[in-house]
Order: structure tokens, then sequence, then C-alpha cells
């Protein structure tokens, strides 16, 4: 599979809200996982990267996503992301934005780094 058939892929499920079957679909086990903030912001392997998915659906309601690209450079490709959710502890409401950049290697994808 080529690194624009995962992009797109990816892409396509990230538009239906299906972040899980993505990642189940297009990670690798080993995935490098790492977010702009938190009090460890990088998270190494899949099942830490389902951790943290699970954290976040605990944490916040998501009421839409706006999906962009990808926009593919070799085997690397950027996806934006702009979130309207509540935090479900504070109660607040706002709209997140951010950019994913996606590394692949052989047919998964090995390496996200996040970008707001």
């Amino acid at each position: 599979m080529s690194v624009s058939e995962i992009a797109k892929g990816l892409v396509d499920l990230c538009k239906e809200g299906k972040f899980e079957d993505a990642m189940n679909q297009y990670y690798s086990d080993d995935i490098v996982s790492t977010e702009p903030m938190g009090d460890d912001p990088v998270s190494n392997g899949i099942e830490a990267v389902r951790k943290k998915g699970e954290w976040w659906v605990a944490n916040f309601e998501v009421h839409s996503v706006v999906v962009t690209g990808p926009f593919v450079n070799g085997d690397q490709f950027i996806v934006g992301f702009e979130l309207d959710a509540t935090n479900r502890p504070s109660g607040k409401r706002e709209t997140m934005k951010e950019a994913g950049l996606y590394t692949v290697s052989g047919d998964k994808i090995v390496d996200e780094k996040f970008f707001m």
C-alpha cells in the first residue's frame, strides 16, 4: 500500500469519526505518538496510544470534526483537524485546531506528531 493510499484511508475514516478504526487499520504496533501538551507527551506503542484515545473519549464530548488533507511528501503526510468539543470535567466548550504529521514505514504509520 502506498503512502498516499494510507493517508487517504486514514483521512476518510477520520472524516467519519472512526478514529479507532483508523488506528487499528493503519498504525504500527510500535508507533510513537507525540502530543504538544500533557505530563507525558510521548506515547510508545499501540497500547499506549489506545489508552491516550480512551482518555480523550472519557474527557471530551466531540460535537463535530473537520478533517483536511492529506498532504503527502515522500514517506510523510499532514492532516489538519478542527474539533468542536466540550471538556467534560470543566464543561467548557471550545474549538481546537491541530495538525498531525504522520510517518509511514512499510504499510503502517510508525510515528505521529501533533502541532497545535
